[in-house]
């Protein structure tokens, strides 16, 4: 093995050690540790992290997830987007919290479990069944994006919705009737569900930077509208998915590139804003931008571990 690939396998490693750091005893996943606004559990961060996990072979850490979000289905908390991480309610009244995306991740993610690791997916069966109930019931309305900036019909949530019930053996949803939108989003229609050809293609030709790291979508203004490292990682998974396994090794390199000494990943980059002038107002208002964020190191993982970098 290389010198770098030695370097990205210890990065891998050091991202498993970091998710775990940041799994609550309830068995949530803090969106950011160190950042206060994310300091919650979103389904859809949890859900591709757990799925992350899985695929790492800590299992016990995307267990303790599934039987988190169990917990909250079973207690009749709703289909929120995020949850504190003792799992009660998220009051603020600051965040848009219908997203449907993050259940439809959550019933894939326990599916592929199961069949990944030969377990029994009845311990999951009665908070999945109300939830695959919920989407059969909901999906056909707006919900909010991936970025939770605009109500809709998006393709990527369809996606999600549609995987998720499909792993249960569900056949509900009518992608066609999404929005069409340039968003990096789309690229979980390649990767993980393997669906339409084209989406590698579009985004790398309206969404790849220079610098090659990707961009959420064309009017991002939050923090300037930087090169976000967990698309990065998910366009690799999308080319390589695609047969293409020399822009996935440069996907990785990337991202492993924008690594912190400590081996934190941050959300982004801001090697080439797309609105500089909208960066300041958000530090001030925030702070910097998150690092680490649990998701990147999910993606990350994901992208090391199909290249054969990762075991």
């Amino acid at each position: 093995m290389s010198v770098a690939a030695l370097a990205v396998a210890a990065l891998a490693q050091r991202s498993t050690e970091i998710i775990r750091e940041g799994q609550h005893e309830s068995g949530a996943y803090v969106a950011s540790p160190t950042f206060g606004v994310y300091g919650y559990s979103w389904l859809r961060d949890g859900s591709f992290i757990a799925d992350a996990m899985s695929r790492a072979g800590e299992r016990e850490s995307a267990e303790a997830f599934f039987d988190w979000v169990a917990r909250i289905v079973l207690d009749g908390r709703g289909f929120k987007a995020r949850y504190r991480l003792d799992g009660s309610d998220d009051d603020t009244g600051t965040w848009p919290l219908r997203q449907l995306d993050g259940w439809g991740l959550w019933l894939w993610a326990v599916a592929e479990h199961c069949g990944r690791h030969d377990v029994d997916r009845t311990r999951w069966s009665e908070a999945s069944g109300r939830t695959a109930d919920y989407l059969e019931r909901e999906w056909r309305f707006p919900s909010v994006d991936w970025w939770e900036e605009r109500e809709g019909l998006h393709a990527a949530t369809l996606a999600c919705v549609e995987a998720g019930l499909g792993a249960w053996g569900i056949e509900a949803v009518d992608p066609g009737v999404a929005e069409d939108r340039l968003d990096a989003s789309l690229l979980c229609l390649a990767w993980p569900f393997g669906l339409p050809d084209g989406v590698v293609e579009r985004v790398r030709g309206g969404l790849l930077s220079p610098g090659g790291g990707v961009h959420r979508h064309p009017d991002d203004v939050f923090y300037g509208g930087g090169e976000w490292l967990l698309l990065t990682a998910l366009l690799g998974l999308a080319e390589l998915e695609d047969g293409d396994e020399e822009s996935a090794q440069t996907r990785l390199a990337w991202v492993a590139a924008h690594a912190a000494p400590d081996g934190a990943l941050p959300e982004q980059s801001q090697d080439h804003l797309l609105h500089p002038e909208t960066w300041q107002p958000w530090v001030d208002r925030w702070g910097p931008p998150p690092s680490p964020l649990l998701w990147s190191h999910a993606m990350f993982l994901d992208l090391a571990l199909a290249l054969g970098v990762a075991t």
